[in-house]
């Protein structure tokens, strides 16, 4: 079975996004999105999807909806985050990219966080779920200061047991 891997971006009280956007602009990370992402399935539900507008190039979307008539030319739809980690089967790491409800579902199936931390104090009506930090180890913390001067950093964890 493929490696499900959540990426997300958080700023401060769990924040990740207002309105069905992003409530900030951090190219650095849109880059590293890419270089994970690029060449595998992406995850997401549907809202996420229309919030991106757009096939994302280079990665297979699997699109979740419980619309069982939802059609994208060019993305693979599933019903649920288990079937539509069942389309992934030949992927080596699947990426789920949100939105709140997946993230929440897909915490318990995932088998490494990729999390952006921003420092960012800013309301949204989007929250990453809480984390029972004991089934996590950090491995990796890079920080950064954008060109914008907002501070950020890249965490990666992986799970310690299920």
């Amino acid at each position: 079975m493929a490696k499900l891997s959540v990426i997300v971006a958080i700023a401060k009280e769990g924040v990740i996004g207002v309105d069905n956007t992003l409530p900030w602009h951090l190219p650095e990370d849109l880059k590293r999105f890419r270089a994970l992402t690029m060449g595998h399935h992406i995850i997401m539900g549907r809202k996420t999807y229309d919030s991106l507008g757009r096939l994302l190039p280079g990665r297979t979307m699997v699109i979740v909806t419980r619309n069982r008539d939802y059609q994208i030319e060019g993305a693979l739809i599933a019903n649920s985050l288990e079937q539509a980690i069942a389309l992934c089967h030949n992927d080596d790491e699947v990426f789920l990219i949100g939105g709140a409800e997946l993230y929440q579902a897909g915490l318990g199936l995932a088998d490494k966080l990729y999390i952006t931390e921003i420092d960012l104090a800013v309301v949204g009506d989007a929250h990453f779920p809480q984390l029972l930090i004991e089934q996590w180890r950090e491995t990796a913390r890079e920080a950064h200061v954008s060109e914008k001067g907002l501070k950020f950093s890249y965490v990666t964890y992986e799970r310690t047991h299920k």
